[in-house]
C-alpha cells in the first residue's frame, strides 16, 4: 500500500510544529514550579543549612535528565518520538503529590529523581520532533523557536508559583499548577500530537551528508563525546552552561530570602534571567542560520561569564541584580539553540536522536557537577566566590569552543 511521503519545512508543517512548542511551553511551566518554592522550602520547612545539601535536589535531577536524555534519544530512533513524549508525561504525574505531602528532605530528591525522567522524555522530543519537520532550512530557527517556549514557560513558571506562594503558603497551591501544567501536556500528547520519525527518515534519503551512520550505540557516543572535535567542544560548553543556571536556580533564591525578599520579587529576579534568554532564542536560532554556529557560542559562554561576575560584584542591589539576571539570560540565548543546531548539522539524520541525546547527557550533567562544585564552593568560602569560579570556568570554556571548534552551517 503506497504511503504519503513527507514534507520537510516549517510552514508545511505548522500545526504539529506550533503543537510541539505548546507542548515545550508547559513542559517548562512544570519545572518552574520548582524554581522559586523549592530551595526556599529546604531551609524553611525542613531546617536545610548547607548549601550543598540544599542543591543535591538539583544535582539528581541532573545526572538523572542526563543519563536518560541518552536513553530516550535512542529509544526515539527505535520506538519512535511519541511513545518517548507520553511515557514521559506519565512518569511526571506523581511529582506534584510527593513535593505536597513530602515529609523530609529525601521525598524532595525523589521527586527529582522523576522531574529529571520527565523532563529528558519530554523536552528531549520536542526538540527532536521539530528537527526532523524542519529538515535542513530554518534549524536554528526552529530550535529557537523551541526553547524560546520552554524558558519563558520556566520564567512565568517560576513568576507563577512565587506568586502563589507569597499569598498562599509554600504548599500546596504552587504544585497543583504544577500537576495542572503535566495533565495538559499528557492529553495533549495522547490526542493530537503525531510522530515525527519519517521525516527523518525521508531527509536521510534525500539529502547528502558527510557523516556515515554509526552502526553501534558506542560509536555514536564516542563521535559525540571525543572523536569529533567540533562535537567534544559542543558537548563540553553544553555542561558548563548549565553551571550558570544552577547559580540562578540554586542560590538566587536562598540569597535572596535571606535578606528579607519577598517570593513574588525573588520569581521576578529568576524571571528576567529566564524571559530574556527565552525571548532571545527567537532571533539567535535564526542568527544562527544566517552568521554561522560558531561565533554565538563563543560570545555567548563570555557573555555568561561576564553576567555571572556583575551578579557576584553586585548582589546586594536588587536593580544591579535584575541586570545581571538579564545579561545571563542574553548569553544563554546565543548558546543553547545554537549548540543544538550544531549537532544536529553534524549528525546524521538516522542517529539524530541517539547523538542529540548523548549531547544533551553531557548538557544536563552539568546540572549534577554545576550544583556539587558551586555548593562545595560556598560552604568553603562564600556564595560570591562561587560565582567568580564559576565565571572563570565559563570563559575557559569559551576559548576551547574558539580553538576545536569547526564552523557547522550549511551553505
Amino acid at each position: 500500500m503506497p504511503t504519503t511521503q513527507p514534507t520537510l519545512g516549517l510552514r508545511a508543517n505548522l500545526p504539529q510544529f506550533a503543537l510541539y512548542s505548546i507542548l515545550t511551553l508547559w513542559i517548562g511551566w512544570f519545572l518552574g514550579m520548582e524554581r522559586v518554592v523549592v530551595p526556599i522550602l529546604a531551609k524553611d520547612e525542613f531546617g536545610i543549612s548547607s548549601f550543598a545539601l540544599i542543591l543535591s535536589f538539583i544535582a539528581t535531577f541532573g545526572f538523572t535528565k542526563a543519563i536518560l536524555n541518552m536513553f530516550s534519544g535512542r529509544w526515539s530512533d527505535k520506538l519512535g518520538r511519541k511513545p518517548v513524549l507520553i511515557l514521559g508525561w506519565l512518569i511526571g504525574l506523581p511529582v506534584p503529590f510527593i513535593l505536597i505531602y513530602a515529609q523530609a528532605w529525601s521525598w524532595v530528591v525523589f521527586a527529582n529523581v522523576l522531574m529529571g525522567f520527565n523532563q529528558a522524555m519530554t523536552w528531549t522530543m520536542t526538540v527532536t520532533s521539530k528537527i526532523d519537520l524542519v529538515g535542513q532550512k530554518n534549524r536554528g530557527l526552529a530550535l529557537g523557536i523551541n526553547e524560546f517556549s520552554g524558558y519563558i514557560g520556566q520564567a512565568s513558571g517560576g513568576v507563577i508559583t512565587g506568586f502563589l506562594a507569597a499569598s498562599y503558603g509554600l504548599r500546596p497551591y504552587p504544585f497543583y499548577f504544577g500537576l495542572a501544567s503535566v495533565l495538559l501536556g499528557l492529553v495533549l500528547s495522547l490526542t493530537l500530537a503525531k510522530e515525527t520519525k519519517s521525516h527523518a527518515r525521508y531527509e536521510a534519503l534525500t539529502v547528502k551528508y558527510s557523516s556515515i551512520p554509526q552502526k553501534s550505540f558506542y560509536g555514536i557516543f564516542a563521535n559525540t563525546t571525543w572523536r569529533n572535535k567540533t562535537l567534544f567542544a559542543c558537548s563540553q560548553a553544553g555542561l558548563v552552561e548549565k553551571f550558570t543556571d544552577t547559580l540562578v536556580w540554586g542560590l538566587f533564591p536562598l540569597f535572596l530570602a535571606s535578606e528579607g525578599v519577598n517570593l513574588l520579587t525573588v520569581g521576578l529576579i529568576a524571571g528576567s534571567y529566564q524571559g530574556v534568554w527565552g525571548v532571545s532564542q527567537l532571533f539567535t536560532g535564526t542568527l544562527s542560520d544566517r552568521i554561522g554556529r560558531k561565533p554565538p557560542i563563543v560570545a555567548g559562554m563570555w557573555i555568561m561569564a561576564l553576567g555571572v561576575t556583575f551578579a557576584a560584584y553586585g548582589r546586594t542591589f536588587l536593580p544591579w541584580l535584575f541586570i545581571a539576571s538579564s545579561v545571563m539570560g542574553f548569553g544563554m540565548a546565543l548558546v543553547y539553540p545554537v549548540l543544538l543546531a550544531s549537532v544536529a548539522d553534524v549528525a546524521h539524520p538516522d542517529e539524530r536522536g541517539t547523538s542529540l541525546g548523548v549531547y544533551r547527557l553531557w548538557r544536563d550533567s552539568g546540572y549534577g557537577f554545576g550544583a556539587i562544585f558551586i555548593g562545595v564552593v560556598a560552604d568553603a568560602f562564600n556564595m560570591s566566590i562561587a560565582f567568580y569560579f564559576s565565571a572563570i570556568i565559563l570563559s575557559g570554556s569559551g576559548l576551547v569552543v574558539f580553538g576545536l571548534m569547526r564552523e557547522t552551517r550549511r551553505r
